[in-house]
């Protein structure tokens, strides 16, 4: 015994790592490119057996879905995506399509079917065309919604005492409508019901309905898709790929299959994060911890309610998670752009009430009705056409639920019992029911298919509840009310969609802001504008420009199938 303490405590002597990242999201992976580039040993621990969180990509008979990238915002030179890949070092090694930027996002709301175009004027257009009686108040919502986003990006840029001293009179929109809720808001400015619900469609992409849902939250995810939305080439595992390269290069450390079971503390009434213990009962060094799991994760299950303050633990008694999801992953053999589809998502809504449509996902009985109130569609092939065979689409279709719905399933473990699978199946034809109200006679054409659920999310993702955006983003629990990078508990830092924002950007931004705190400096001096950066962009809808290497990728994967490499028998 005594042996074994003269190991452990020789170990924590020469602490062999600077900084362990618990979690290979954005986030983990974003901090641990900023730490391992100015010079600290970094090791990042990924239970799954590949890295990315959210952003991993997977193949089901060689074709690729992910499930938590579908688009990303304001990539080009000079907007904030854009400046993050460029200042981590990998816009040079990623290259994105740009969805259909007539329509990146299609709304389908009851029988009404209204396009959204990339960039506000010609939203404003467009809208005014569908909707005179309302083209005022729509150039001053929009307005509105542009000022916010401007103001929410100044805060971070401000330098200096007197600087800061302007800033409620620089950012006095915010201010104005930062308790306000976007129903609230919205009606302030639109009449048309139907209208208001095109406005807020993208409610799907923080999962909060306008009752709920912060005006400035929701104007910010507007903003960031203010110049459309784009698709990475290679999906999300490319983006995962470029950042664990660029760790890698800074000689930094990944490992997959490394699931941590509790964080190692020293102290007995100020707790010091030490090391991680994983559940091989292997034990890891270190000066710090970041982790990238959400806060009862990593709190309640890592640390334990009993090395945290009251305040904490009141706290998170207290936090509430976003909703969680069902996601179809399907392979169809079909003409899907005769059929209607293109680049862009397909928001589907029964009617114009959001928020009623919102109250209906959060039914318990899943199974209650035949088809269900909202679904998200994207064509994963139509979005990035290098992964198109010539034949065989991939289709990415999602409705939130409530977690709640899986509670009988829970604790079963690795092996799912018959009536869990049962259930599954069930799910599996009303999701297909209803992603035929918007592509009729799908379900004929379906060669595979697979369902994720809340399970599937808490089994590979760890989120709690199997929760798709981290902590539920209402007002206090965002901006100044968000966890934050530092922790209570000494050395321990945290990262991701819970702390600083959600999404594939927001959780990248994450874990530069926590990078920063660590190397006490400032978020800025980590992502630097780089001229011999540049993000390579594509048009999505028009291949009159792709580069001949493109092409030869995409004839490549057409002769393979042509060959008889991959692809599926015939449907009968």
């Amino acid at each position: 015994m005594e042996k074994e303490k003269d190991a452990e405590n020789a170990l924590k002597q020469n602490k062999e790592y600077d900084t362990i990242i618990i979690g290979s999201g954005a986030g983990g992976l974003s901090a641990a490119i900023c730490l391992a580039r100015s010079g600290q040993k970094v090791l990042v621990l990924e239970q799954h057996d590949v890295p990315g969180g959210w952003c991993h990509s997977f193949y089901l008979n060689g074709y690729r879905f992910t499930p938590g990238v579908h688009y990303v915002g304001l990539l080009n030179k000079g907007e904030s995506t854009s400046t993050l890949y460029e200042g981590l070092g990998i816009a040079n090694n990623i290259s994105f399509f740009r969805m259909n930027p007539k329509a990146y996002e299609h709304c389908w709301i009851g029988k009404e079917r209204i396009d959204m175009p990339a960039g506000y004027e010609n939203i404003k257009e467009v809208l005014a065309k569908r909707f005179p009686e309302e083209e005022k108040g729509v150039a001053s919502y929009l307005k509105l919604v542009s000022d916010v986003c401007y103001e929410l990006q100044l805060i971070p840029k401000v330098k200096g005492f007197w600087a800061h001293l302007t800033i409620p009179f620089r950012t006095k929109n915010m201010g104005k409508y930062s308790v306000f809720s976007l129903r609230k808001v919205i009606k302030k400015h639109i009449k048309s019901p139907l209208l208001k619900a095109v406005l807020n469609i993208q409610i799907g992409d923080h999962g909060l309905p306008p009752s709920k849902a912060s005006f400035p939250l929701h104007a910010a995810v507007m903003g960031h898709y203010s110049s459309g939305g784009y698709y990475p080439i290679g999906g999300g595992g490319a983006l995962v790929k470029a950042m664990t390269n660029a760790i890698k290069e800074h000689k930094g450390e990944i490992r997959t299959s490394k699931k941590v079971k509790q964080i190692l503390l020293e102290g007995d009434k100020k707790k010091k994060a030490t090391g991680v213990e994983l559940e091989s009962g292997e034990k890891i060094f270190a000066k710090r911890i970041i982790s990238n799991a959400d806060p009862d994760k990593t709190f309640l299950d890592l640390i334990g309610r009993n090395n945290i303050s009251k305040k904490l633990s009141k706290r998170l008694d207290k936090t509430k998670y976003s909703c969680t999801s069902l996601m179809l992953f399907l392979t169809v053999d079909m003409d899907v752009r005769k059929a209607g589809l293109d680049s862009g998502n397909i928001w589907m809504m029964n009617n114009e009430d959001l928020d009623k449509v919102f109250e209906e996902t959060q039914k318990i009985d899943l199974l209650e009705g035949d088809t269900f109130p909202g679904m998200f569609i994207s064509c994963t092939t139509l979005k990035d056409p290098i992964s198109f065979d010539g034949r065989y689409h991939t289709i990415e279709a999602i409705t939130y639920i409530n977690h709640k719905s899986f509670n009988a399933y829970k604790n079963e473990g690795d092996r799912r019992s018959e009536s869990y699978l049962i259930f599954k199946e069930k799910l599996i034809k009303k999701m297909i029911r209803t992603l035929e109200t918007v592509i009729p006679g799908v379900g004929d054409k379906i060669v595979q298919k697979e369902l994720g659920t809340p399970i599937t999310n808490e089994y590979y993702i760890n989120s709690t509840n199997g929760c798709v955006y981290g902590t539920e983003k209402s007002f206090w629990q965002i901006g100044p009310f968000a966890y934050k990078a530092k922790s209570e508990i000494e050395n321990l830092y945290l990262c991701g969609a819970s702390v600083l924002s959600h999404g594939v950007a927001g959780a990248g931004y994450s874990g530069v802001e926590t990078a920063a705190k660590i190397l006490k400096c400032r978020q800025e001096d980590l992502i630097l504008p780089d001229d011999n950066q540049n993000i390579r962009i594509y048009e999505a809808e028009d291949d009159s420009e792709y580069p001949d290497w493109m092409r030869k990728k995409i004839q490549v994967k057409k002769d393979r199938l042509a060959a008889g490499v991959g692809g599926f028998p015939e449907i009968d």
